[in-house]
């Protein structure tokens, strides 16, 4: 029993809870359902889980409340989204709280699985990575979700930190917009939006001003990397 992961099913609609908790028990995934926010978020404080699969839109309040809740007591669980929604401001709205991979209704159980397993799977392999990280004087603290340059604590938020996150694990390579798309936002990059830029321009204004040693720089035609002179 030590192997099994524990997932929360956060669904208000209860065919759709009961075809997911189904499927999760023929696969020895054990979960809970929660048929909304407060809800969820007692289950959460109660129980620990592995997972949580989280409806965007539930009776009582948005997941993305929901999300928010369950990031300030815990920034690793892996948060997997259900949403109506198919917008891109709508996939960043919930990336932004911390969202770590979305489905658009209706969805096939078996891409379902695959998301679950490779969510558990990166889950496990960041909580063996090293505690921190460090580029110059920028130093990560994985556990504490904290950036701090020369001593002094960095406010970033959920995606701004992944991100930046990011970029150092990869330090001294350059880094793609596709890429960063791909692994820190989980979506196909659309070359007709900027929103790369936006969030690079967010974490260099919060990184580098002030200080004469930049260290998230721009590669044109390239991307971008993260490195110390």
């Amino acid at each position: 029993m030590a192997d099994k992961k524990m997932i929360l099913i956060v669904e208000d609609e209860s065919k759709v809870a009961a075809f997911i908790s189904k499927g999760l028990n023929t696969q020895n995934l054990l979960n809970d359902i929660a048929s909304c926010g407060s809800e969820a978020i007692q289950l959460f404080n109660k129980n620990n889980y592995d997972l949580v699969i989280l409806d965007i839109g539930l009776p009582d309040m948005s997941g993305l409340n929901v999300c928010e809740h369950i990031r300030k007591s815990n920034q690793r669980i892996p948060i997997l989204m259900l949403t109506a929604m198919s917008s891109l401001s709508d996939k960043l709205s919930g990336f932004e709280v911390g969202t770590n991979d979305y489905m658009v209704k209706p969805f096939d159980f078996m891409e379902l699985l695959v998301r679950v397993r490779s969510l558990l799977q990166f889950h496990k392999a960041v909580t063996k990575r090293d505690e921190t990280i460090q580029v110059s004087d920028l130093e990560l603290d994985l556990n504490e979700k904290i950036a701090r340059r020369a001593g002094k604590e960095i406010e970033l938020t959920a995606r701004e930190f992944s991100l930046l996150e990011y970029l150092m694990v990869n330090k001294g390579k350059v880094v793609s917009k596709i890429e960063l798309a791909e692994n820190v936002w989980d979506i196909n990059f659309d070359t007709r939006t900027n929103f790369i830029e936006v969030y690079i321009n967010y974490v260099r204004n919060k990184v580098d001003k002030g200080f004469s040693n930049k260290l998230i720089h721009t590669v044109v035609g390239m991307g971008y990397m993260i490195k110390q002179k």
